[in-house]
């Protein structure tokens, strides 16, 4: 076989597998590309599966001191501000004395 023909052959083929290759992967570039569009485009409501729950949910039964504390803190701010502005009546009761009597 002559030296020209062997290179043309070798041209040829290594040719032929630069396109293969190249084929090859951009196809999986625009396979991936899909699998991520998918699964970073918005969730919609009851197709994304979301597992959670509390770890240890017999903590949250009975509140610790630390939480009762604030409660209590945050009850005693609500009632000086009731004061300092002279409202008395809580706004959001449900009970309201009649007037009319």
């Amino acid at each position: 076989m002559d030296q020209d023909t062997q290179k043309n052959i070798i041209s040829i083929s290594l040719v032929v597998f630069l396109a293969i290759m190249v084929w090859f992967i951009s196809r999986k570039a625009m396979q991936n590309r899909k699998q991520i569009l998918e699964s970073s485009g918005p969730k919609i409501a009851g197709e994304d599966e979301l597992a959670g729950g509390a770890r240890n949910p017999q903590l949250f039964d009975e509140p610790d001191e630390e939480a009762l504390e604030e409660m209590a803190k945050l009850l005693e701010d609500e009632d000086e501000e009731d004061y300092s502005t002279g409202n008395t009546e809580n706004e959001n009761s449900t009970f309201k004395p009649n007037s009319n009597q």
